[in-house]
Formats: structure tokens, C-alpha cells, sequence
């Protein structure tokens, strides 16, 4: 560390009072100067949580001057020898810090506090930070600490430990383990200088300017450049957010499968949306690896096409219309049959009581006539107001497009918000009471969600009930990066109850008509791997097609860059047994950071 001697003519005192989430002590002790590597120490809590701290020495490696959480970061550049303690800390300074640059030494002095991102009822990790500071300048142009090299032979394979069953679950408590655990690593590296290299793009860039990479290459990946999530187990620990300390403006729009080449630097921060992120004074060059948006193939003569398509809160006053039709006549080739999840009402988010859509509706089927494709029917049940969630005023629902010159709709009046439909003999066959109808609209496990569409087709004289989805979504989970491990997934429950009544619908169709012909689809909001998905499946009831495909084409969804499944179509024994069906994944959203869903479309094509 430079001498006071050394230092600027007018060396600058700056204090700040900073309002985060934070655990600290009512009345703060107070510890003379200590070291970085003390203040972060050995666990994920600081020894020094609530107290005060007096002319903590480092360099400046990053300053931030946007968001909520301003401040600069500062780094020992005389580490200890000990690879749990960080040698990094952020200083929060509230507002924008002044008088402060990347290469300066200063002395810090204030309040160590753990700041909990989104709040300590999110189970995030708590970030080591020094609030309330005052602090002096002794020198600039320093050079900046050494950046600590991430990549795949530094990441540990394991996650994380299962954690402290006397904590409650919380890993907090236990002796980091950076060259066992990658979590552990990352958190030996909170608020370091840290860099990678070359690393390939798995989740695109967002409207936040933040993307994901991943520091190992071979982790997961599928063909299209993506890292798959394919079990609790597996949750690919070569992930890393990139932010950037400068402007947006500068920040690449970049697709799954690109490369930031070069090097990537800045210090390793811990945020509220994905956790531990670099925070990047300086970043790669991007470099395109030409991903391309997917088309299945065209239907072959006696196959049926049905498909699933999360349109993403669409209602009249969006400007993705030409892009919707474009994907649903261009990218799908226009099945048969194509239901939609979060079609909004005719206003939108706005919340006058409105909840019919037929102006949305129609809407997307002038665009696909425009674009070339059938001028499609449709069928739909609008919701009670405020009643399935979703954007407040918004009034999501699934809807049915069908093509009236290949496939037929059975109309059996009475269907309404909360009219269950239900199962009958029809001539030896089984029907549904209303068609198209809601399955179990009363029930506990569809309150403030959506409820189940289900109708009845008939495709060269051969009838197929179809059953639209939208489960719950994942909304109040924890995070993978929770401090509690395995973090919990609250929002299973209500999926598990949803999954057992569109199960329980679907068996009662079977159990009239054994052979019967049922297509179960939707925006699950659940893997493929999940108990959801195996409540759904039943013992033989139902089947998720999307484990026809290769564990490495199986998702439809990127979330944190995790390429994974959420979207599926179920199928009955007798399609199934056939052995004639195929599926496809349509990738043409997900992966791109001008996408006009975050949700790919999924299609199934089947001869009954």
C-alpha cells in the first residue's frame, strides 16, 4: 500500500449514508483496522457483521454509479494465503460515489453489514459489504490487483454441500469449501477483480443488458451452443452472469452460441436476478456463432399437427403480431391445431373489467393470413376478472386456432368461467360434457391461475380431445444460488394439485374410452424430469412426448442460462403405441435477445 505521503494534494474524505436489507447488530461494536481477508472471512457471514471498521486499506477495481446499489469495490493487493477469504469487498455508498477512480488507494472506514438482495424472505446469499463509509484517498494510478482466473479447471463439478440441517438449511454457517463446492468458490471470490476467457454465450442478452456464459465448454452442451438443465442434480456450475460497468448502450446484444472472445474482467458481485455476476470494466469482443431460428417440418399426408405456443401477454396494443403469424406460418408451417397461452384481453393490462379477447384473437389471425397461412378458427372461454393471474388487468387464458379446412371443432354449448366440463358416452365413445369447456375452474388448485381449456376435434372422422395449460408459475421459488440448499420450490405445490386434476380429467376419458385419442399441452412451467410432470403422466395415463427427443434438445425456455423444458405436449397410450408420432422442439425464441416470446413453440405431429 502506498504511504499517506504519497498521496494526492488534496486527499478527499467522503461520507454516505446508505438504506439497504442488511443483518447488523443494534448497537455496532467497533474494531480497529483490520484486513479485507478478516472482514469476509472463512464463511459466507462476516465475523464482523455490525460492526465498525476503521481504515480498511485497498485499491480501488471498480466504481458503480447506476442503479440502487452504488458504490466501488476495493481489493487487498497483499492477499493471505488462506483461498476461502475474499480479498475483495464493495463499499456502499448510497449515492453516487464522488472523488473516488479504479487505481486509487484508500482507507475505509464504516459499518461491515450483510446485505440479503430482493430481501431475507428470498433465501438469496448475503453480500459482505462496508456501508455508511468515510474514506480517503492516499494515492492514484495504482495498478489494479491481479485478476483471478475463472474457468472450467478452477470451478468445482459439485454445486453445493446439502447444508446445515441445525441452520434451518442455510449454508451460511459452514466452512467454505472453494476447491470442493462452486458456489463455495465463487463465494471465496465475492467482490475480487476476476476475469474469464473465451467463453460461449448461453443465455442471451436481456433488456436488463445482462447475458450468461459459461466457463465450461463441454458442461451440458447441446448442439446449438446452449447448457441444458437436466436434473436437480446437474445444475451447471460453469454459469456466470455478465454485467457491464458501463453504459448500456455499449452492451452487446448477444445469442445463445456467440463467444465473448478474448478476456472479460471486473469484480465478482452477488445480485437479487442470478446471483454471483461479473460486473465487467472490461468485456470480450462479441462474436456471432450464427445461430439460426429453427423451422419444423411441413405435415405429411395424415398427420395431424398440433401445437403449443406461449405468446407472452399478447393483447392489441403489442406490435408482435406480423412476428407471432411469421413464426406460426413460417417456423411451425401452420399446424392444425395451435394453443396459445397468455392471450390477453382486448385492452390488455388495463383494469376496467374488461375480459373478452376476440379483438386480440383476431388480430393474430389477420396477421397469419397475411403472412400466407389459413385463415384459422378459434375457441375460446374468457375468465372472471381478476380471477386466473397473470399481469394485473391483463386477464391471460389459452385459446384454441384451428384450421376449419383440416379439422373440425365439436361445439357442446354451456361452457363459462366456471362451468367444469366434464366426461360422457357418446355412441360408445367417450365426449366432453361442454365443449370447449374448463377442467375443474372451482377447484383449490386453479385459484388465481389458469384454468385448463379443453375441447373436442375431429380430424378425418377421428375424434381428439385437446386440454390447454398454463400451471402456475415458478414465481417465490429460491434461487439455485439460495443460501438454503436444496433451495425450496414452494411453488410445486400448487402445480402438484394442478397436474393431479388434469391428470384425474384425462383418466376419466380413458376409463370410458380406452383407446381414446388425447393430446395434454401447454406452458407447464415445470421439467420434464419434474414430479409435476410425473403427476401428470400418471401410471400410464399420459406420456411427455418431449422425451422422444435427445436429453440435449429438450427444452423450450432459458432461464439464467439453463436451457430447459417447460413447455410440453403430453400424449395418450393410444398415440403413443402408434408409433407414428413426431416432435419438435421449435427453437426460435429462447435463445435470442430479440425474441418476441421467451417461451419456443412445441409441435407434435401424430396420424389417429
Amino acid at each position: 500500500m502506498p504511504s499517506k505521503s504519497s498521496a494526492r494534494l488534496a486527499a478527499l474524505t467522503v461520507a454516505a449514508v446508505c438504506a439497504t436489507s442488511t443483518i447488523t447488530l443494534a448497537s455496532p461494536a467497533h474494531a480497529e483496522s483490520v484486513r479485507i481477508h478478516d472482514i469476509q472471512g472463512a464463511t459466507r457471514m462476516s465475523p464482523y457483521a455490525g460492526q465498525q471498521v476503521t481504515d480498511v486499506a485497498g485499491i480501488v477495481t471498480g466504481v458503480r454509479t447506476y442503479g440502487s446499489s452504488r458504490g466501488f469495490w476495493i481489493q487487498d493487493p497483499e492477499p493471505d494465503a488462506d483461498p476461502a477469504t475474499s480479498e475483495g469487498v464493495f463499499v456502499h455508498t448510497g449515492p453516487t460515489p464522488q472523488g473516488v477512480a479504479v487505481g486509487d488507494a484508500v482507507e475505509v472506514s464504516g459499518t461491515v453489514s450483510e446485505y440479503v438482495p430482493g430481501g431475507t424472505s428470498s433465501g438469496n446469499q448475503a453480500l459482505t459489504e462496508i456501508t455508511r463509509p468515510a474514506f480517503t484517498v492516499v494515492s492514484g494510478g495504482n495498478p489494479v490487483p491481479a485478476a483471478t482466473r475463472i474457468d472450467a479447471g478452477s470451478v468445482p463439478a459439485a454445486y453445493t454441500p446439502a447444508g446445515d440441517r441445525a441452520a434451518n438449511g442455510s449454508v451460511n454457517s459452514l466452512p467454505l469449501r472453494p476447491d470442493r463446492y462452486a458456489l463455495d468458490f465463487y463465494e471465496s471470490l465475492e467482490g475480487m477483480n476476476v476475469r474469464v476467457s473465451d467463453t460461449r454465450v448461453v443465455g442471451a442478452t436481456d433488456p436488463y443488458t445482462e447475458l450468461w456464459v459459461t466457463v465450461k465448454p463441454r458442461e451440458n452442451r447441446n448442439h446449438r451452443g446452449g447448457t441444458v438443465y437436466g436434473s436437480y442434480e446437474a445444475q451447471n456450475t460453469g454459469r456466470l452472469q455478465i454485467q457491464s460497468l458501463g453504459r448500456a448502450a455499449d452492451f452487446p446484444d448477444a445469442n445463445v452460441g456467440d463467444t465473448l472472445a478474448g478476456t472479460t474482467t471486473g469484480p465478482l458481485d452477488f445480485n437479487q436476478f442470478g446471483g454471483y455476476t461479473l460486473v465487467a470494466s472490461e468485456l470480450g469482443t462479441l462474436e456471432s456463432g450464427n445461430l439460426r431460428r429453427e423451422s419444423t417440418r411441413a405435415r405429411r399426408s395424415g398427420e395431424l399437427a398440433v401445437a403449443t405456443y406461449n405468446v407472452e401477454n399478447l393483447d392489441p396494443s403489442d406490435g408482435t403480431f406480423a412476428a407471432h403469424a411469421e413464426a406460426i406460418v413460417g417456423n411451425l408451417k401452420s399446424p392444425d391445431i395451435v394453443s396459445l397461452e397468455e392471450i390477453q384481453d382486448n385492452n390488455g393490462a388495463t383494469d376496467d373489467g374488461t375480459v373478452a379477447a376476440d379483438r386480440t384473437v383476431a388480430a393474430l389471425i389477420d396477421a397469419i393470413v397475411a403472412a400466407g397461412g389459413p385463415r384459422y378458427d378459434w375457441r375460446g372461454i374468457d375468465p372472471a376478472d381478476k380471477a386466473d393471474g397473470g399481469e394485473p388487468g391483463g386477464n391471460i387464458r389459452q385459446v384454441f386456432l384451428f384450421d376449419p379446412e383440416r379439422v373440425s371443432f365439436t361445439d357442446r354449448a354451456g361452457g363459462d368461467a366456471t362451468t367444469a366440463t366434464g366426461v360422457t358416452k357418446v355412441r360408445g365413445r367417450a365426449a366432453l360434457t361442454v365443449s370447449p369447456g374448463r377442467v375443474a375452474p372451482g377447484a383449490e388448485a386453479f385459484e388465481n391461475s389458469r384454468k385448463p381449456l379443453a375441447g373436442e376435434f375431429v380430424f378425418r372422422g377421428r375424434t381428439v380431445v385437446v386440454v390447454a395449460n398454463h400451471f402456475a408459475s415458478k414465481g417465490g421459488d429460491q434461487a439455485l444460488t439460495s443460501q438454503y440448499q436444496p433451495p425450496s420450490r414452494g411453488s410445486e405445490t400448487q402445480r402438484h394439485l394442478q397436474a393431479k386434476e388434469v391428470h384425474d380429467f384425462t383418466a376419466k376419458i380413458l376409463a370410458v374410452q380406452k383407446n381414446a385419442a388425447v393430446v395434454v399441452l401447454g406452458d407447464i412451467n415445470d421439467f420434464e424430469f419434474s414430479t409435476t410432470a410425473k403427476i401428470l403422466e400418471g401410471r400410464g395415463t399420459l406420456w411427455s412426448a418431449v422425451k422422444s427427443l435427445p436429453r440435449s434438445e429438450r427444452y423450450s425456455y432459458v432461464y439464467q442460462g439453463n436451457s430447459q423444458a417447460l413447455d410440453q405436449i403430453l400424449i395418450s397410450p393410444s398415440i403413443r403405441r402408434g408409433g407414428t408420432f413426431t416432435y419438435d422442439s421449435v427453437h426460435l425464441n429462447a435463445e435470442f435477445h430479440d425474441q418476441i416470446s421467451d417461451h419456443d413453440p412445441q409441435i407434435l405431429r401424430f396420424r389417429p
